[in-house]
């Protein structure tokens, strides 16, 4: 699966950067989150529950930041094990940019997975990442909000994605973070 989106945000950069680097409030703002620890220097345990229409199911995993560009950018790595649920492998690509009093944060994911959610049709696993993806973003922004009020001076606009079909599983937020998404963007990947 690919995807891509972006966001703008009312936050100045490097405040979205801190947070995007904040285990804390990655683990509070990704779908289904158990746990989200830093393990060693750029990389962190992750533990999500997910369900994808009849698939449910925990995911451990991976997720590694690389080609790290503070305040603008880095790459993320992930690699999550569902037991008979499947897997899913991928990267992605956050960036942000200034934008006015705020930033823009853009965000590209491709994954790949396997097992019982890879049988899942292509259109049930691309709905379900954007609701994921969105429903990161919503936290996200509630919690920047939260923690910095000042900083939201007005309403951020809604995240664009735009997932491609190529086989693979919704991309887990992590990017968001991930995707997230951040981005993790939770999104399942």
């Amino acid at each position: 699966m690919e995807m891509t989106g972006s966001r703008a945000l009312a936050q100045p950069q490097q405040i979205v950067w801190d947070a995007l680097n904040n285990a804390e409030i990655l683990k509070a703002c990704i779908p289904g989150c158990e746990k989200f620890e830093l393990t060693e220097p750029n990389t962190y345990a992750v533990g999500t529950a997910i369900k994808i229409g009849p698939v449910a199911a925990r995911f451990q995993g991976k997720v590694t930041l690389t080609d790290i560009v503070a305040p603008s950018s880095y790459q993320l790595q992930f690699d999550a094990q569902g037991g008979v649920a499947g897997f899913g492998k991928g990267s992605s690509r956050v960036e942000l940019k200034p934008a006015g009093a705020g930033c823009e944060l853009h965000y590209t994911v491709s994954s790949t997975v396997g097992g019982k959610i890879a049988q899942l049709g292509q259109r049930l696993i691309d709905g379900a990442a954007k609701s994921l993806a969105e429903d990161f973003f919503r936290r996200f922004e509630e919690e920047l909000q939260k923690r910095h009020p000042a900083a939201a001076q007005a309403p951020a606009a809604p995240a664009t994605a735009e997932p491609a079909s190529s086989g693979g599983l919704p991309t887990w937020v992590w990017v968001a973070i991930a995707a997230a998404v951040a981005l993790g963007l939770v999104i399942l990947r």
